[in-house]
């Protein structure tokens, strides 16, 4: 059954962006030489700049970047080493796009500080101010967008740690928490957008449940936003694995398995059909790396998702 969305309002950059008529499309730009999808990639500045006005181009509304990688099994870098690598970067894009919206993907708020002032209008905090609350402080003293994102542990220990008997439980309790804990820092309710932290500290199933029963988080009247790009649960299943059954699936063959998982075309199709999932179960926002690829996607899933609506006459 195809979920409505509800609507909402933010205002970013002095305007009033409207989430919901339309999926947006947050673009990922990496600045760290080890993320686990395109580390090195874009570590020159000049790089990553030319990457950011690309995806821009190709149609991203938002642009994330990052300047410390958050795969499994990473250690955590100091807050000037972050900045070193995502400030100017930053500078770089706001005088190239005056008008786009610049997220700082960070769970500090030394680099937060730093990052608004260089030009960035949205802060996503993947430890849901678990790590530095003073990062809420920054959003409330500027005004500016709060992303909360559900994670298990941190990301040197999240998949090795046991996971939620009930992800629902886990996810409901943790966004809770964050909500109220920005809220108690001044953060305006209507700054907020959840996230429900795909791949953080969660079994493949559980990416899988989260996906098909994501409209459950509608319960908390806030904007949704879905990251999936990329990420193991994806290439398992264009591998042929199969974790509903504990076994690998009967459409490719084990001997595949391997040289499927690391087919870009391969994976970006599973990412195509995970950003679809999430938009027809209430996604208002997806962070994707390959912009080009997941618009259509995107831009389909708006389409059947309008046209189911309960209110429609044909």
């Amino acid at each position: 059954m195809i979920k409505t969305r509800p609507l909402f309002e933010l205002e970013i950059m002095g305007r009033k962006v409207r989430l919901g008529a339309r999926t947006l499309i947050m673009g990922v730009l990496n600045t760290t030489p080890d993320s686990f999808s395109d580390g090195g990639l874009y570590a020159d500045p000049a790089a990553a700049i030319a990457h950011g006005i690309e995806m821009a181009r190709q149609g991203a509304d938002w642009i994330d970047v990052g300047g410390e990688s958050t795969r499994p099994g990473s250690s955590p870098i100091s807050a000037e080493e972050e900045a070193a690598r995502v400030l100017p970067v930053i500078r770089g894009l706001r005088r190239k796009l005056r008008s786009l919206p610049i997220s700082i993907d960070t769970t500090k708020a030394a680099v937060a500080r730093q990052a608004v002032r260089a030009g960035a209008n949205i802060l996503n905090d993947i430890s849901g101010l678990r790590f530095d609350d003073d990062l809420a402080e920054v959003a409330a003293l500027h005004r500016i967008p709060l992303v909360l994102m559900h994670m298990r542990g941190r990301p040197e220990n999240m998949q090795q740690k046991p996971f939620a008997r009930s992800i629902w439980r886990s996810l409901r309790g943790g966004l809770a928490w964050s909500i109220e804990r920005a809220m108690s820092h001044g953060v305006r309710r209507r700054q907020l957008i959840i996230d429900p932290g795909l791949g953080f500290g969660k079994s493949r199933i559980q990416n899988y449940e989260i996906l098909a029963h994501l409209s459950r988080l509608q319960s908390f009247n806030l904007p949704i936003l879905v990251g999936s790009s990329r990420k193991s649960f994806v290439r398992a299943a264009m591998c042929g694995e199969n974790v509903l059954r504990g076994s690998a699936g009967s459409a490719v063959s084990p001997a595949r398995a391997k040289p499927a998982s690391g087919d870009p075309a391969l994976v970006q199709f599973g990412d195509a059909a995970a950003v679809v999932a999430a938009i027809l179960n209430g996604a208002h926002i997806v962070r994707v790396h390959d912009v080009k690829q997941m618009l259509p996607a995107a831009r389909m899933a708006d389409m059947i998702a309008a046209a189911g609506k309960p209110s429609r006459r044909y």
